[in-house]
């Protein structure tokens, strides 16, 4: 692994042993790129071949905790953008995103920010953050139908920020393709991922030639 600190980009990148596929990985607004399933995700996409970038948002790198101000948004989505080109640069032509909470919020935000000229394959969302718990009223849908980039979805049937039905309605919004897994039992943290993050992997990977 390599730690890597330059610009709006901080982070470790885990090198897959050969190919020119990568995909960045943002983490939640509580949480860092340490954190257990950023972890266990970029592992699973590096033995499946992709050399996977977990970053800090830019709103973490200027303090260790606390979740993410409205105002900072743009700023992370350049962070993202900023981490997509460091892997451009160092000649990984074929690119993916994805994020949990948050930065798959931010993530799919910044695609569709972009809809021509990201250069991004394939969106992974884990957790979507639909709208804020117990106010369903509150969705998180402006961006989705310039969505262009396919996408998946990962989803816990228990998660306090929006239900399978709820999302379910959402997703139909997005004009590009687009898949939903449910975990059975499964909170916002998604802890089930944890045990079987190579799953989420090949499904994200499913129908691609990146390996």
């Amino acid at each position: 692994m390599e730690h890597i600190e330059t610009g709006l980009v901080r982070g470790t990148l885990h090198p897959a042993e050969s190919g020119s596929a990568g995909i960045v990985l943002a983490h939640g607004a509580g949480s860092n790129s340490n954190a257990k399933i950023m972890i266990g995700l970029a592992g699973a996409f590096a033995e499946a071949g992709l050399h996977a970038l977990r970053i800090d948002l830019p709103f973490r790198q200027l303090r260790p905790s606390g979740p993410p101000h409205p105002s900072t948004s743009v700023r992370d989505r350049e962070g993202i953008l900023a981490a997509l080109n460091l892997l451009r640069v160092r000649g990984i032509t074929r690119l993916f995103l994805g994020g949990h909470s948050y930065g798959g919020r931010q993530s799919s935000m910044l695609a569709a920010d972009h809809p021509d000229d990201l250069g991004v394959e394939r969106l992974l969302l884990l957790s979507y953050p639909l709208h804020p718990p117990a106010k369903p009223e509150q969705l998180r849908t402006a961006h989705l139908p310039s969505l262009r980039i396919p996408a998946l979805f990962v989803h816990g049937t228990r998660d306090p920020f929006g239900t399978p039905d709820e999302l379910r309605a959402a997703i139909a919004l997005i004009p590009a393709e687009t898949e939903l897994i449910l975990l059975e039992g499964a909170g916002h943290d998604l802890k089930p991922v944890m045990t079987k993050p190579a799953l989420i992997v090949q499904r994200m990977l499913a129908g691609t030639s990146a390996t």
